[in-house]
């Protein structure tokens, strides 16, 4: 059974390029093993992330994610059953939201910003879904 969960963190210490490399780089490494793709996202102090694939496999990623050091205030926006994943060509897709045309952010958001704990969950998954939509999304493994 395939399951689709969406978390928003914030970074412990401050988002520099070597802790966004490292993230990106144990997902692709470890992803496919486990069946699992999706998309990072990061502006700010904030991620945001989309996690697919088996119920079993999803959960495990997300207890550790929550026992990561590096995360703090992760929140879980949205969690469900689906009948075909959306980010099926990312073992981690990522976008980094300072390159974004800030009116695609404000289109789900009082200000051009990522701020997950501002909106719904159905917002952020919105956003990323225009993300793909608009091929801000890199990073295909």
């Amino acid at each position: 059974m395939l399951v689709r969960l969406l978390y928003a963190s914030r970074v412990v210490g401050s988002m520099a390029q070597p802790l966004i490399d490292d993230v990106l780089s144990k997902a692709r490494k470890n992803n496919p093993v486990l069946g699992v793709t999706g998309v990072l996202c990061f502006g700010g102090d904030i991620f945001l992330q989309v996690l697919e694939g088996g119920r079993d496999e999803v959960n495990a990623l997300y207890n550790k994610i929550l026992l990561d050091p590096r995360h703090k205030d992760v929140v879980l926006l949205e969690y469900g059953e689906i009948a075909e994943r959306h980010f099926n060509n990312w073992t981690m897709g990522q976008v980094n939201l300072q390159k974004v045309n800030p009116s695609v952010m404000l289109k789900y958001s009082a200000l051009p910003e990522l701020n997950p704990y501002a909106v719904s969950g159905r917002a952020s998954m919105a956003l990323l879904e225009e993300l793909i939509a608009i091929a801000s999304i890199v990073g295909h493994s």
